[in-house]
């Protein structure tokens, strides 16, 4: 059980004084969080604070918004990929950035080293539609509403409401969101590391035991278990399934570049060889008497759920980028829960825990091969 420090603030103002408080301090050199962009504030868009005036209220940084323009998992993997930072950063991320980060982690394409994680017991965040132009903030009241009452607003990414990995593991700061009904006065914030509570050492608090797997939360597993079984129910994952609503790939492979798990700096299907011949074309269209172009828009969709699917921690970047509409987060989402299964592995579960594409077992999948 993580020794849990109950602020006599409402949730945000407790964060923006905990990261405030870090930088001004010189515990942290600078902080990774959301951010108001633009003149007028309307754009929010990760950034990196060194500034503690930030945090003040009013200021830009906005760390609990329920938005994700990107991957934080894949941010701070460019950020960390050279070698770690020289001194402390704090990172505010999402569950299922955390739980990316640590799979880019043992990909070897990021480090831990010298980076303070916190995160929050989620309720999903809004599509990156919702976000134009400041149509977000009057949601802002009702999801925040639904988060007291352990609820997930309906607006939400519809893979946010089917997560059931919304409590971050390996955070070294938890902030409690869902079901706490003193969201506005009250905030309670679980140290589950050493690291943590040498971070949070002279912040006014009671201490207390509260548990992080509180009813509310465990209310809600129930709820969205519920949710993902009629999500997945409406895709199909057999192979004329996947062509028939893969076919509506343009290529223009959106998705891989959000994808926090795609981290390759070459894929092989942006590479010429991926690249088709004249004589290619030529000898299709007198076989076929017609060819789409780009050709293997479903070859590539496949290639991808086959390398990533096992540690697809379900954040939604892809299908909110995805001109053509393709459900994929769901897809992947779906297929992935296979997977995963499969190997009995949850991605972003454990730093040390292998990925299963990177180990080898002389007797393995025996059920698959006979």
């Amino acid at each position: 059980m993580p020794e849990s420090l109950v602020i006599s603030k409402g949730a945000e103002e407790t964060t923006r004084e905990l990261l405030r408080s870090l930088l001004e301090s010189g515990k942290v050199s600078a902080v990774l969080a959301l951010g108001r962009t633009g003149s007028g504030g309307e754009g929010v868009a990760y950034s990196l604070f060194t500034d503690p005036t930030a945090f003040e209220e009013g200021g830009a940084a906005c760390p609990l918004f329920p938005f994700m323009p990107a991957n934080a998992g894949g941010l701070l993997s460019r950020l960390t990929l050279q070698g770690p930072p020289s001194e402390p950063v704090a990172a505010v991320v999402k569950p299922c950035e955390l739980r990316a980060l640590i799979e880019l982690v043992k990909l070897n394409q990021c480090s831990l080293d010298n980076i303070l994680l916190i995160s929050s017991t989620c309720s999903g965040v809004y599509p990156l539609d919702a976000g134009v132009d400041g149509a977000l903030e009057e949601k802002l009241p009702g999801y925040w509403e639904a988060v007291k009452q352990g609820e997930v607003d309906e607006d939400v990414r519809p893979t946010c409401r089917a997560c059931v990995n919304f409590v971050p593991e390996n955070a070294d700061i938890t902030i409690a969101l869902l079901g706490e009904a003193d969201l506005d006065t009250q905030c309670t914030l679980h140290v589950n590391t050493e690291k943590g509570a040498a971070f949070v050492e002279g912040l006014e608090g009671a201490s207390s035991s509260g548990e992080l797997e509180s009813e509310p939360v465990q209310r809600a597993v129930g709820q969205r278990e519920a949710f993902r079984e009629e999500l997945f129910a409406g895709v199909e994952v057999g192979m004329q399934g996947l062509i028939r609503t893969f076919g509506r790939c343009i290529g223009c492979h959106a998705c891989k570049t959000v994808c926090p798990i795609c981290y390759c700096r070459l894929c092989y299907f942006d590479s010429q060889d991926a690249e088709r011949s004249p004589e290619f074309y030529e000898g299709e269209l007198q076989r076929k008497g017609g060819l789409r172009v780009p050709p293997n828009t479903v070859f590539f969709q496949l290639g991808r759920m086959a390398h990533m699917s096992v540690s697809c921690v379900g954040c939604g970047m892809c299908t909110d980028v995805c001109p053509a509409d393709i459900p994929l987060s769901t897809l992947f989402s779906k297929v992935a829960a296979s997977a995963q299964a499969l190997f009995e592995y949850q991605p972003g579960r454990e730093v040390t825990e292998e990925i299963p594409l990177r180990t080898f077992e002389q007797e393995e999948l025996v059920q698959v091969a006979t």
